[in-house]
């Protein structure tokens, strides 16, 4: 098991379990885009890990870029305003573009970003998120094509996941004791 920090009140996945999803999801993806050189967008900050993780597990050609989007600020729900911080360098234009992103719950933020780049025409855009954050009785906005795990509806840290930019270094994922961010 792994060793707990101090605001975390259990672990919901062990590294072990990450690498075993991220390894199937790049296989996954790498059948799917033999040939196709797909582009991997990182969605800032959270899905860097997630996303140089997935890339080492992908084994067709891939390249990478980066855009930053806010919807949260330091809070612990969704503000509903979403914002560009950092945008593509990357033309996506005739590309084959994958979403990475570390996790969805309403999927508001992300029904955004895929708007913006089909605005931009990709020859096809798909999301890859580790996880999805089982929500009763609301579906996400957004029907990922690769989903790593499913989640409870907690608070979650760790393995690029966040609070007010803390605790996205724990090597696990956890569920964040409420006294750590009331």
């Amino acid at each position: 098991m792994e060793e707990l920090h101090q605001d975390i009140s259990d672990v919901i996945l062990t590294e072990e379990e990450i690498r075993e999803v991220v390894s199937r999801v790049g296989a996954e993806i790498s059948a799917d885009y033999a040939g196709k050189n797909p582009l991997i967008v990182a969605v800032l900050r959270g899905a860097f890990i997630f996303t140089a993780d997935l890339m080492r597990a992908i084994t067709v050609p891939c390249s990478v870029d980066f855009m930053a989007v806010s919807s949260y600020g330091d809070s612990v729900k969704s503000s509903g305003v979403v914002r560009i911080v950092k945008d593509l360098d990357t033309k996506v234009e005739g590309r084959h573009v994958i979403i990475a992103e570390d996790i969805l719950d309403s999927g508001l933020t992300l029904s955004y970003l895929i708007k913006l780049l089909r605005a931009r025409r990709p020859a096809s855009i798909e999301v890859a998120t580790f996880a999805v954050k089982d929500i009763q009785g609301k579906e996400p906005a957004i029907e990922p094509r690769y989903v790593g795990t499913h989640v409870p509806n907690e608070f979650i840290v760790g393995y690029g996941l966040d609070y007010a930019e803390r605790y996205r270094n724990l090597p696990y994922i956890g569920v964040l004791k409420p006294e750590a961010y009331v």
